[in-house]
């Protein structure tokens, strides 16, 4: 053999191989189809079927049931992914092809609703007053009750994971027979969607210029598993069900109902569908609408973006650089969007004031973005939800200083106690050391904190509720540690933290720099006409014995306190309360304030002792009260805790430390008007 030979090529024929790893053939329709239907499917796939077989022989049992596996269909993908799956081989969602019928679909995932009263605080200000039809309080109904009982749908997911909330806003909701009737049918086909019955209740609200439907789902399936329900389905599958709906009750939108509800939108001042379209047009924000097309359907848009772009020119949005060639700016959408939840507001307000038979110019109108920096003296005008889906509320005040303000995004309980009519206090957050804070900058030592002396100093002093000291220690690391993160403190070992001279201050500007809500004190839960023949302590008494009136405006409520205050000087004089002045004025008996009070805490004690069936005792300045706190009472001179024992009961000042003794035996000292209430364990800890 040759050289050549041996090394010549030789091919070994052998079976035809793409030239990629993998590539495998080209799949069918059907394939693909089968795949998609497996992605979406509500069920199991076959590897995960083959898993769950192999897991119900292994270890991993517990209970007869293989840890982790799925309790009910659609726990991975969630309910309602079939839905979403039809609508993926189909083509797409339906709802914003020509013809539907648009509806706005709000959606929120609340955790823990049943907890901390957020449920209950939401139900009841959806079902606020003026929010029917014929502007009374909304009235709650579910699938099969007219008239639904929140209390018990409250109870029943107290112990829910979590909670649905939706708002369903049909465009034409106006034009809706029964706008009741057209929400149960849509719960009908979410709940055929979602392969479970569901437990629901809802609200029609008629207070905007839109009705819509309030809708809240508790977090659990028929089974009392986590109602889970898949993402693209809350996007956009209950839209595409109330659009169908709409459409089915309605008929489909014509060509000419399209073009009126767009025309309308050219002059409004928002973000419109014009705009969006607009804005998708343009190319790096340069509109080119020289070249008018053929075809009438897109001659008309044409002639509404050249409508449109002349009221944005007004406003300083878009700019015409040449004959049909237009800029948007870039502030456009922002300003809008801006621009119109401004308007919802002053709408808000106008409603709220005329509502209680008041005009107010607009100009005195004041929006506040944050805690005011000087306080704010005035009468709840209107409370309402910030966020309709959520529990914070929006407060409009008519202020003694002329003008009406609208706080947003305070937590209802700072004003719970704050009904409409109501005069209130609203000024900057709190800005006080915190006591943990006073006591790190105590114990602290050449600017050093350490915690096992602490340990040893609480224990000797023995003031801790409960004997946990460790626990009350660390309550005071923790606090450093979040302080560390604000760059405050510094951690030097386990036992050893460095704390600024100025540590107090810092950390007290820390906490107004996180905590912006406002601080919000109730000056009289009466309204001002009740309070001019009260025969209790009143705000106008207080603003009577002080003798200020420099900040009450001579309009607007400020000259209606003004009014009310000559009218309860003339009901203290026919009281024999005040005697007339040389010049005019009135001279009060001494301590009028505290005569004031205990001639209504006799009266309402007396009241209250038919009730009960028990004798009433007034408590004495100075005296103990000693028996378990049953409930508070709102009187004319403030909100008063009623303190019960086995032979008797009194009412003494309340403060809102005591709330978190309810049904639980006190004891306090009543001092000046105030009580020192002695918490806890440990006794002389007043708090």
């Amino acid at each position: 053999m040759s050289a050549d030979d041996e090394f010549r090529f030789r091919p070994k024929p052998g079976r035809i191989r793409a030239d990629t790893p993998k590539a495998g053939k080209a799949k069918s329709f059907l394939s693909q189809a089968k795949k998609i239907a497996r992605q979406h499917s509500n069920g199991p796939s076959r590897s995960s079927a083959r898993s769950s077989q192999r897991s119900s022989t292994s270890p991993g049992m517990k209970g007869g049931k293989a840890i982790g596996s799925a309790k009910s269909p659609g726990l991975k993908r969630g309910r309602g992914a079939a839905f979403v799956r039809a609508r993926t081989l189909s083509g797409g969602w339906k709802h914003s092809t020509p013809g539907m019928r648009r509806v706005v679909v709000k959606t929120r995932y609340v955790q823990g609703a049943g907890k901390n009263g957020k449920s209950a605080a939401h139900l009841r200000y959806i079902q606020r007053d003026g929010t029917s039809r014929d502007g009374e309080r909304g009235q709650l109904y579910s699938a099969t009750e007219d008239r639904a009982d929140g209390a018990a749908f409250v109870e029943r997911g107290a112990d829910d994971r979590h909670q649905f909330r939706f708002i369903v806003s049909p465009e034409d909701a106006a034009d809706l027979t029964d706008l009741t009737a057209h929400t149960r049918d849509l719960m009908s086909q979410i709940e055929t969607d979602l392969g479970t019955k569901l437990d629901w209740v809802a609200v029609n609200h008629h207070n905007t210029g839109h009705p819509h439907v309030h809708v809240i789902v508790r977090g659990k399936d028929e089974l009392g598993e986590n109602l889970v329900i898949n993402g693209d389905y809350l996007a956009n599958g209950i839209r595409e069900r109330a659009s169908e709906l709409t459409t089915l009750e309605l008929g489909p939108v014509t060509e000419i109902e399209q073009s009126r509800k767009l025309s309308a939108e050219i002059d409004q001042d928002r973000f419109t569908r014009i705009d969006r379209a607009m804005t998708e047009e343009a190319e790096g924000r340069v509109l080119d609408l020289r070249h008018e097309p053929a075809d009438p359907k897109h001659q008309f848009n044409r002639t509404l973006s050249l409508r449109r772009l002349a009221k944005l020119e007004k406003m300083g949005l878009a700019t015409e650089h040449a004959s049909g060639v237009w800029e948007l700016s870039e502030r456009m959408e922002p300003a809008l969007r801006e621009l119109g939840e401004r308007g919802d507001i002053i709408r808000n307000m106008h409603k709220a004031l005329k509502a209680d038979g008041l005009e107010r110019d607009p100009m005195t109108f004041q929006i506040h973005d944050a805690a005011p920096e000087v306080p704010i003296v005035g009468r709840v005008v209107d409370k309402y939800l910030t966020d309709e889906l959520g529990e914070n509320l929006t407060v409009v005040v008519d202020g003694i200083d002329g003008r009406t303000h609208h706080l947003a995004g305070i937590d209802p309980a700072r004003v719970a106690d704050a009904r409409i009519g109501s005069v209130v206090e609203i000024g900057p957050a709190e800005t006080a050391s915190r006591p943990s804070d006073r006591t790190i900058a105590t114990i602290a030592e050449v600017g050093v904190y350490r915690p096992s002396r602490h340990l040893e100093q609480a224990r000797f002093e023995g003031r801790v509720p409960g004997g946990d000291y460790e626990g009350y220690v660390d309550a005071h690391v923790r606090r450093l540690e979040a302080l560390r993160r604000a760059g405050i403190a510094e951690r030097i070992d386990a036992d050893q933290w460095r704390i600024p001279e100025d540590f107090e201050n810092r950390a007290a500007a820390y906490d107004a720099g996180r905590n912006r809500q406002a601080n919000i004190r109730v000056l009289s839960a009466a309204r001002l006409e009740s309070q001019i023949g009260a025969d209790g302590a009143t705000w106008l008494d207080r603003r009577l014995v002080s003798a200020e009136a420099s900040d009450l405006v001579p309009s607007g409520f400020g000259q209606q306190v003004r009014d009310a205050m000559d009218r309860r000087r003339e009901h203290h004089i026919e009281q024999g309360d005040a005697t007339r002045g040389l010049n005019g004025g009135a001279l009060y008996r001494r301590n009028l304030l505290a005569t004031l009070r205990e001639r209504e805490i006799t009266r309402i004690g007396t009241e209250m002792a038919a009730s009960k069936a028990l004798p009433f005792r007034a408590a004495t300045d100075g005296g103990g009260v000693t028996g378990k706190f049953t409930g508070t009472v709102q009187l004319s001179s403030g909100k008063f805790a009623v303190v019960e024992q086995s032979h008797e009961f009194t009412l003494v000042p309340w403060r809102p430390v005591i709330d978190r003794q309810l049904g639980r035996e006190v004891s306090g000292i009543v001092q000046g008007g105030s009580v020192s209430w002695q918490l806890g364990r440990s006794r002389g800890l007043a708090l």
